[in-house]
C-alpha cells in the first residue's frame, strides 16, 4: 500500500513539472520542496545520461537479467537524476537500471531529483557508483583519478568521501602504472588486483607484460607472481618449473551444457572461462524465494 501510495504520488509530481509555470530552477523556487529530493516517476526520453558515468563496460547478459528482474518487480531503487532545462535531466546515478528499463520500452522511471552543478554531478555519479555498483578494480582506480584531477580533491579528500582508508585509495590507483594490457586483464578477470599490486613493483612496461603473461599461461598465483617480481629486481635468473602439475587450458561451453544448466536452474546462468582453463559461474535471483528455490535444487 505505502508503495502505491508513493508511486502515486510520484505520477501527481511528474504531472507538476510538466506545467511550464512550475520549472523549478532552485530551491528557492516556487513548489520546489514538493519536487527536489522526491521520488518521482519521468518520461525516460526526458533524460539524457551523465557525461560523467565512471562505468564503461555494461554487461548485455546482466542487462537483461536486470530487465527481467524491472520487468518482475519494478524499479526497487529509484534512479538519481539532476534538472536541466524544463522536462530535461540529466543522469547523475542509475545508468544499469535506466538502460534495463528501455531494453524493456518503459516509457517512465522512479528518480530522485537533484539540483547541482556539474562539479557535484561529477562527485555525486562517482561516490554513488563506486560505493553501489560492483566496479572492477580499474574503474574504481579511475573513479578516483578523476575526482583528483576533475573536482581538485586530495587522496585524503577522496579517502574521506568514498569512506576508505587513503592507503586503500592508493592502492587502487597504482593500477593506473600497469599496462594497458594487463589493466585490461583484470577488468576482464584473467589475473586479480593482488596479481597488480605485485606486477606495479616493474616499472619496465614490456616486462610487466612479459611476467603477466606467464601468469595467465602457467595460472600463477599472487605469491608465485611476487616471487617472480622480486628475482628480476635481484636478477635471478629465471628457474624452470618443477612441480608436475600440468598448466590448464582453456575450453569451450557448448550451447548444450549452458541449455543444461539454464534448465536445471529454471534461469539464464552465465558460465565463463578464461584463457587459463579457468571458470566462473553466475546464478542469478531476483527474489528471496527465488534465492531459497535454487538452495533447495544444490542441496538435492
Amino acid at each position: 500500500m505505502a508503495l502505491a501510495k508513493k508511486q502515486a504520488m510520484g505520477r501527481g509530481l511528474s504531472a507538476l513539472l510538466k506545467d511550464p509555470e512550475n520549472d523549478i530552477k532552485s530551491v528557492t523556487d516556487k513548489n520546489a520542496d514538493k519536487v527536489v529530493g522526491n521520488i518521482i516517476e519521468l518520461e525516460i526520453d526526458s533524460i539524457e545520461i551523465n557525461p560523467f558515468q565512471p562505468r564503461t563496460n555494461f554487461n548485455e547478459e546482466s542487462l537483461q537479467e536486470l530487465a527481467t528482474s524491472i520487468r518482475e518487480l519494478g524499479v526497487i531503487q529509484p534512479i538519481t537524476v539532476r534538472k536541466m532545462d524544463f522536462n530535461k535531466y540529466q543522469l547523475i546515478s542509475g545508468e544499469r537500471r535506466l538502460r534495463a528499463s528501455k531494453l524493456l520500452g518503459l516509457k517512465t522511471v522512479p528518480a530522485y531529483i537533484r539540483l547541482a552543478d556539474d562539479n557535484e554531478s561529477l562527485t555525486m555519479a562517482l561516490v554513488e557508483n563506486i560505493q553501489r555498483h560492483d566496479l572492477d578494480p580499474i574503474e574504481i582506480a579511475l573513479s578516483y583519478q578523476r575526482l583528483m584531477d576533475e573536482i581538485q580533491l586530495t587522496q585524503e579528500q577522496v579517502s574521506d568521501r568514498v569512506g576508505k582508508k587513503r592507503s586503500t585509495v592508493a592502492n587502487y590507483m597504482r593500477l593506473l602504472k600497469l599496462d594497458p594490457i594487463i589493466q585490461t586483464g583484470i577488468r576482464d578477470g584473467f589475473i586479480s588486483m593482488g596479481h597488480g599490486r605485485a606486477i606495479i613493483n616493474v616499472d619496465n612496461h614490456d616486462v610487466q607484460t612479459d611476467i603477466y603473461q606467464k601468469i595467465v599461461s602457467e595460472n600463477l598465483s599472487v605469491r608465485e607472481t611476487e616471487a617472480l617480481v622480486k628475482a628480476y629486481h635481484e636478477g635471478t635468473p629465471e628457474k624452470p618449473s618443477t612441480n608436475t602439475k600440468t598448466t590448464a587450458t582453456s575450453f569451450e561451453i557448448g550451447t548444450e551444457e549452458k541449455k543444461t544448466f539454464n534448465d536445471y536452474f529454471g534461469t539464464k546462468v552465465d558460465v565463463k572461462v578464461a584463457g587459463n582453463g579457468k571458470g566462473k559461474i553466475t546464478i542469478p535471483f531476483h527474489s528471496e524465494e527465488d534465492f531459497n528455490r535454487i538452495i533447495k535444487l544444490i542441496k538435492g
